[in-house]
């Protein structure tokens, strides 16, 4: 085949052959956006911002030794041990560290069967053949090292293993020669159905210095053909020895890639995992002095000035996470004045509502309800409206109150006892926070002795609901 071949090969990839990989650029206003990843170091891939070379180019020379065929290159049966040769050229583009694209050109010729073509045939029976190919193929490559290294290999990386498989197709020229001469048996066309091929194999690189790597490799070429080996056609004498319906073979070559580019570095040649830990160390014994709270915290409130919404708060009070003093029930007054914290009132009343006139409704001057979990005196969610009537009614009242708990008959005397008590002082305590005066309260612990269904002993009498009644606390006027 002519080197026209090679011609077009070149032709279609060089006028992209330019720069590399990688982007640290700083993001100029329109990023983060949608479509970003929400980082702000976000900015369009660029050959600005790309900071490796990801463009080579590769050549090599080689001995191609056909090994499945009828007329082999290779002592096995058909034939003996005869070497031609090959080379190759390629242009390389690097995806990422660990894939890359080849566009490749393989010209050569194998010499197989059972003497070498350029001497005399010994006998009838032992035929010779040659076979002048040239090929172009898309590999892929993958860089296993690159793939499988340990972010604690902390070693000069300088080897690297390859892995490579593509198509492509491949036009030839397969010549026989026996005791009556030497004839072109099979004549194959580049860029048609039949002349597709495969190929696959592993290489081994040495980077010798930021612009030359060494490398050898051994592939395997499928040609997908029986008549590439010069045994005719496929019904010939020769073709009929083996029951192999495509003639391969293998492809060992030493090489040798020029990587193109301004950067330092080549981009298969990198191992970001590496750059991350480097940076991290160099993070990790960078000594900053962090200075918080540079305009200092001039009301003492543990918010800095620099976010604090309220520069005066009173000392003592609580503050929310911009400094502003808490006012739990949005009446205006701070939890720091206000003796109803809960309980919405007048700022004239430091923050409790004003004290009603005229009949008291008999529901509220009972004050059921207050309820409590098994072997708990947590006030509950559900027990707040109830307390907060409770401060509106003994406020409003002069005289004074009992705040009785009990339990349940599950249990000792004594540890119902003691958790009736817990339950009242609860209860108590919360009333005193939200504005009754201590002197209005007394706290009464009855255990089980004061069931509101006494029935229920044992409790296993009793459904969950009655039981739960049971587990209370009320008020009794002194």
């Amino acid at each position: 085949m002519k080197l026209s071949l090679a011609i077009v090969a070149f032709a279609l990839a060089i006028p992209s052959a330019t720069y590399a990989q990688d982007s640290t650029a700083v993001s100029k206003g329109e990023y983060p956006n949608t479509f970003s990843s929400g980082s702000a170091n976000v900015s369009p891939f660029t050959n600005q911002s790309k900071r490796f070379n990801d463009w080579s180019i590769s050549a090599g020379v080689g001995v191609p030794l056909l090994q499945s065929a009828d007329l082999t290159s290779i002592k096995n049966g058909n034939g003996k041990n005869l070497f031609g040769y090959s080379a190759y050229v390629s242009i390389d583009k690097a995806i990422t560290h660990a894939f890359g694209i080849n566009l490749q050109y393989d010209r050569g010729e194998t010499r197989q069967g059972w003497f070498n073509t350029k001497d005399s045939a010994p006998d009838a029976t032992s035929p010779a053949g040659r076979t002048q190919y040239d090929a172009i193929s898309i590999l892929g490559d993958i860089n296993f090292s690159n793939l499988l290294r340990r972010v604690d290999n902390h070693s000069p990386y300088r080897w690297a293993l390859h892995g490579y498989a593509g198509i492509g197709t491949i036009a030839y020229r397969a010549y026989q020669k026996d005791i009556n001469g030497q004839r072109l048996m099979t004549e194959v066309k580049p860029f048609q159905l039949g002349s597709m091929f495969m190929q696959a194999g592993t290489g081994l690189k040495f980077k010798v210095n930021r612009r030359i790597d060494i490398e050898g490799r051994l592939m395997y070429v499928v040609t997908g053909d029986d008549e590439f080996d010069g045994g005719g056609d496929a019904y010939s004498a020769i073709n009929r020895k083996s029951e192999q319906v495509s003639d391969n073979f293998f492809n060992a070559t030493l090489g040798v890639s020029l990587k193109l580019g301004k950067h330092e570095s080549h981009v298969m040649w990198h191992d970001p995992l590496q750059e991350i830990y480097y940076k991290l160390d160099v993070l990790a014994n960078k000594n900053q002095d962090i200075e918080v709270c540079k305009k200092g915290d001039a009301d003492n409130d543990g918010v800095c000035d620099d976010w604090d919404r309220q520069l005066d708060t009173p000392a003592g009070a609580r503050v929310d996470g911009a400094g502003v003093a808490l006012d739990t029930d949005l009446d205006g007054v701070i939890d720091l004045y206000d003796k109803c914290v809960t309980v919405p009132g007048p700022v004239e009343n430091n923050g409790c509502p004003v004290a009603t006139t005229g009949p008291v409704v008999e529901t509220e001057t009972k004050l059921e309800g207050i309820e409590f979990d098994l072997n708990s005196d947590r006030i509950l969610p559900s027990n707040t409206p109830i307390l907060n009537n409770a401060v509106n009614y003994i406020n409003s009242s002069n005289g004074s109150y009992s705040v009785i708990g009990a339990t349940d008959t599950r249990g000792t005397d004594a540890y119902n006892q003691k958790l009736s008590e817990r339950r009242a002082n609860n209860v108590k305590n919360y009333l005193i926070k939200n504005g009754v005066q201590t002197g209005k309260l007394q706290a009464v612990g009855k255990g089980e002795k004061d069931l509101k269904y006494p029935e229920c002993e044992p409790a296993t009498k009793c459904p969950e609901w009655k039981n739960r009644a049971n587990r209370r606390v009320y008020f009794e006027a002194k």
